[in-house]
């Protein structure tokens, strides 16, 4: 078991770790509201990833193969989705204890941005086609992997998120920083639709 564990945190370490979409989102949240404030959607999150790495572990995953419309009408949701956060973002305002701050996404916020994320359903079926025979850590001990792999990723996103926030304190290195973040989830949007 040991063997495949650290083959499977060496797989995932690019890849949970870079730029896509929950990242962007999770530091976005972190530099506007703080990190506390993301625990509810991260368990929206990753309750959501642990259960679709489940069910693309159990085979699910064929049955998009079969119908690759369904495939990119999810890619194009959630494209339009992370772009609709970046427009959020863009508009907040200046600072996170400003009295017109959008509050905090919460649990279901979280579970339509993993549903919406090609890029997870991507690594998750890379990652099953690679460690998912492996009997010593089985379906299970993949997905929960993965999950909590994932919520440490997004959490260190938040972390960098607010620490930027605290360095520019000033309205007007805040709303700038906003405007930021905002742009490079609408980059992170397109790259979701092209992809």
């Amino acid at each position: 078991m040991t063997e495949a564990l650290v083959a499977l945190l060496i797989f995932l370490l690019p890849l949970a770790y870079s730029p896509g979409p929950g990242n962007m989102v999770f530091a976005a949240m972190g530099a506007r509201h703080g990190v506390l404030s993301t625990w509810r959607a991260s368990l929206g999150y990753h309750a959501a990833t642990w259960l679709v790495t489940l069910a693309i572990g159990l085979g699910v995953d064929a049955a998009f193969a079969d119908h690759p419309g369904i495939s990119r009408a999810v890619q194009m949701a959630g494209a339009l989705y992370v772009l609709w956060l970046a427009y959020s973002l863009w508009c907040a305002g200046a600072v996170k204890d400003a009295p017109d701050a959008a509050p905090a996404m919460g649990f279901g916020g979280g579970v339509v941005l993993l549903v919406f994320n090609p890029k997870a359903y991507m690594i998750i079926a890379l990652m099953f086609t690679q460690f998912g025979q492996d009997p010593a850590l089985g379906t299970l001990g993949v997905a929960s992997i993965f999950t909590l792999n994932n919520a440490l990723a997004f959490t260190l996103w938040a972390a960098i998120g607010a620490t930027l926030t605290r360095v520019w304190a000033c309205p007007a290195t805040a709303a700038g920083l906003n405007r930021v973040l905002a742009l490079l989830l609408a980059a992170v949007a397109v790259w979701m639709a092209l992809g």
